[in-house]
């Protein structure tokens, strides 16, 4: 048995399901929480006394309504099946009752195969086919996890009436407030990174959010306030292979959504919820690797990177208006790639350039540290589906040898002339990233990594729950510009 840094034993081996029943039994368990994921990306859940855990649900699953759920099954073959996956264990954090969360695959109870729209499933093919193309056996995935703490969100919208209201106790807004006593220190407009308190003033809400994630079995390197005022922070989590670390994305949701939300605060991952400061990413490191042996790095290629992660970062960029249809895939996500917050809007990669979407770090020269940062994608998209995705096209660029344009190492934003002509920009809306997924997605297919049915499906709910929505309704703005005209 080994400790946690909560003093938590941990079971030997969390793959047998004996161990993880019996592990949950020494904890004191009382419940079961079995997880997964709907097409979109939102967790859902439902609970069983842990007097109702056998070994045998490891095998034969335990069955809920598919037809409830986003993205699924329709009300004629509703009947699905989860299989909890025991390597997934921990007891859940922020829960009172003691309580057992595992993340299950989703399988179809006919032909007991996993199912198509689980995206889990998709996530695991995607490793499976970078086995296969002998390229590499192992790819590792580190999201830098951006999010806003607030002391309210208010919205609501109607047939005469839409509007949100924010307010946090470290906006700059209320610098001037009087219905208390104003203690001042507050992080001026994109002046956030980096202040001690009392100017960062949620540093002990952080500092327990990863605790939390501590317990629940994730390892964290680091967290600090962002740059934007009213509360933005980051948390980084330890690098991990494709679907272990898109499992980590979604208990690290859980578990900052439910930390904050029990100290009286909100958490939120919108891409953009002020408008003037810098919006929320998920910048993804991501590298390849052999056999334990890194493939990314070359001492003599530019910024040490060798020709299979040049090629890589080519095919990226070539395909990057898919890949954004799920790596950032809200109509939120564009109100943050525009010029002038950070903001990862030009096709372009670079060593230690912030203004480029894809950045080469350079705080080492060591193999094992060479990778790529993918800066454009956000957290509202559904990591399972992103990280594969992403892996996708880079191999792809692989397989077709595709260079990328060459590094720019200069501030983009301020390129003029033919020089800054040559660089593109990246989309600018979900509906051109949905048209780009609709016209190029062939490299998503090989392997059967995704199939037609997931891409169409994605493709319509994305249409029709966000961006028509928000198409056809008046913006508050508008009135601003318009109503007395």
């Amino acid at each position: 048995m080994t400790m946690t840094v909560e003093g938590r034993a941990e079971p030997t081996s969390k793959s047998e399901p004996g161990d993880v029943i019996s592990y949950a039994r020494d904890q004191g368990v009382k419940f079961v929480d079995l997880r997964f994921t709907d097409l979109l990306g939102q967790w859902q859940h439902f609970s069983v006394p842990i007097s109702e855990l056998g070994e045998s649900a490891f095998s034969e699953g335990v069955g809920f309504d598919g037809s409830s759920i986003r993205g699924f099954q329709q009300i004629h073959e509703s009947d699905m099946l989860l299989i909890p996956d025991g390597r997934t264990a921990f007891v859940d954090p922020v829960l009172e009752v003691p309580t057992l969360s595992l993340i299950c695959d989703v399988r179809d109870p006919g032909t007991r195969g996993r199912y198509s729209r689980d995206p889990r499933h998709i996530a695991d093919k995607a490793e499976a086919y970078l086995r296969q193309s002998g390229v590499a056996d192992t790819s590792y995935w580190g999201p830098e996890m951006e999010f806003y703490i607030f002391n309210s969100i208010r919205y609501d919208q109607g047939l005469n009436q839409g509007f949100y209201y924010i307010d946090s106790s470290e906006g700059i807004w209320n610098s001037g407030s009087n219905g208390v006593p104003n203690l001042g220190f507050r992080p001026r407009l994109k002046e956030g990174y980096f202040p001690t308190p009392p100017v960062d003033k949620l540093q002990d809400v952080r500092s327990r959010i990863v605790l939390a994630l501590q317990a629940a079995g994730i390892d964290v390197e680091v967290h600090h306030h962002e740059v934007g005022t009213a509360g933005q922070a980051e948390i980084d989590m330890r690098f991990d292979t494709l679907t272990s670390m898109a499992d980590k994305v979604l208990v690290f949701k859980y578990i900052v959504k439910n930390v904050c939300y029990r100290e009286g605060l909100v958490a939120t991952f919108m891409p953009k919820p002020l408008f003037g400061d810098n919006g929320s990413g998920m910048h993804t490191h991501q590298s390849l690797w052999k056999e334990g042996e890194p493939l990314f790095f070359d001492a003599s290629g530019y910024a040490l990177l060798s020709d299979l992660a040049r090629w890589y970062i080519g095919g990226i960029l070539e395909h990057i208006p898919s890949v954004l249809a799920f790596a950032a895939p809200t109509t939120n996500s564009y109100r943050r790639l525009v010029p002038g917050y950070e903001a990862p809007v030009k096709l372009a990669y670079s060593a230690r350039n912030r203004s480029a979407c894809i950045r080469i770090p350079t705080y080492s020269d060591a193999p094992k540290a060479r990778r790529l940062e993918f800066r454009s994608p956000d957290a509202l998209g559904n990591p399972y589906l992103a990280f594969a995705a992403e892996l996708m096209a880079g191999l792809d660029g692989i397989r077709r040898h595709v260079e990328p344009p060459a590094p720019v190492d200069a501030d983009i934003y301020e390129l003029s002339g033919e020089r800054a002509t040559q660089v593109k920009d990246l989309p600018g809306s979900l509906d051109e990233v949905l048209s780009a997924l609709e016209r190029d997605h062939d490299f998503l297919y090989e392997g059967d990594v995704f199939t037609p049915d997931v891409v169409d499906t994605w493709v319509a709910l994305k249409r029709e729950r966000e961006v028509d929505a928000v198409r056809i309704r008046p913006h508050p703005y508008e009135f601003a510009l318009y109503a007395d005209s």
